[in-house]
């Protein structure tokens, strides 16, 4: 036997002898009657998983609209950052101000702020849907921690790039479109996934507006059974959703690594 399969094999056995004693401890709790009863009821899990599944649609919903949004916007806000010159001051310093603004509040303030402030204005053209609401303020927030993250692959891009696309005779635009920004994207997929796992979890605060999705479905039907159970519920469709793109990252990440190995062996 190898020394790598003795250490994966003493690193599963010590993980399984972990669990298992956390499990012992927590089963033999003086509390663990109450808490299975409460937070643990199979009926409850699959009478109310049905609704809570529905209602999950609308959260898979707004995170697809808001991440096709938040993907070119981040992206224009990265590149208005890089331009050049004192004549870009305006635009690179109202870029920064947005960056620094929307990551600065916190998400759920934003929500509610535009969820319940614009519909009251009254006006005829503003639209009145908390889901619309919902959406542009988890757009206006990513679109701020995108940026920065495609800002980081744009800056990573070494600056010979540029000078040798500038020496073929490629304006500034043409080098960031056909140089810059793809290499830059290409670096960046694995924390842009990252992103968005957190974009697709906070599409339940949308709830606090009085939207059914998800959380909101949860809360009514612990509201109804006076169990906890549903949260279970919620929490298993969150982490379907997000587990394989946790490992999907995981992928991109290894398969990067290898990429840049093999470039530097060549």
């Amino acid at each position: 036997m190898s020394k790598e399969t003795r250490a994966v094999g003493i690193a599963l056995l010590s993980t399984v002898v972990l669990l298992a004693v956390i499990t012992i401890v927590i089963t033999r709790s003086p509390g663990w009657g109450t808490f299975k009863e409460f937070f643990l009821d199979p009926t409850i899990y699959r009478d109310s998983f049905a609704e809570i599944a529905t209602a999950f649609k609308l959260n898979v919903k707004i995170f697809l609209i808001a991440e096709a949004i938040i993907l070119p916007a981040a992206l224009l806000l990265a590149v208005l950052r890089s331009l050049p010159g004192p004549v870009f001051f305006p635009i690179r310093a109202l870029a920064v101000v947005y960056a620094d603004l929307f990551r600065g509040i916190p998400t759920i303030l934003v929500i509610g702020m535009l969820g319940f402030g614009m519909p009251s204005l009254e006006i005829a053209w503003i639209p009145k849907s908390f889901v619309f609401w919902g959406i542009v303020s988890l757009v206006l927030v990513y679109t701020a921690y995108v940026s920065e993250v495609y800002r980081a692959g744009i800056d990573s891009v070494h600056g010979g790039q540029e000078a040798a696309a500038r020496s073929l005779g490629l304006n500034h635009g043409q080098t960031l479109r056909f140089v810059i920004v793809p290499q830059a994207v290409r670096r960046v997929i694995p924390p842009l996934l990252n992103d968005f796992i957190g974009l697709q979890k906070d599409t339940a605060l949308v709830g606090t507006l009085g939207v059914v999705e998800a959380f909101k479905q949860t809360q009514i039907d612990v509201s109804a059974t006076f169990n906890f159970t549903p949260y279970l519920v919620a929490a298993t469709l969150f982490v379907a959703i997000t587990i394989p793109l946790a490992r999907f990252t995981d992928w991109l990440i290894a398969r990067d690594r290898k990429q840049h190995q093999a470039g530097r062996l060549a």
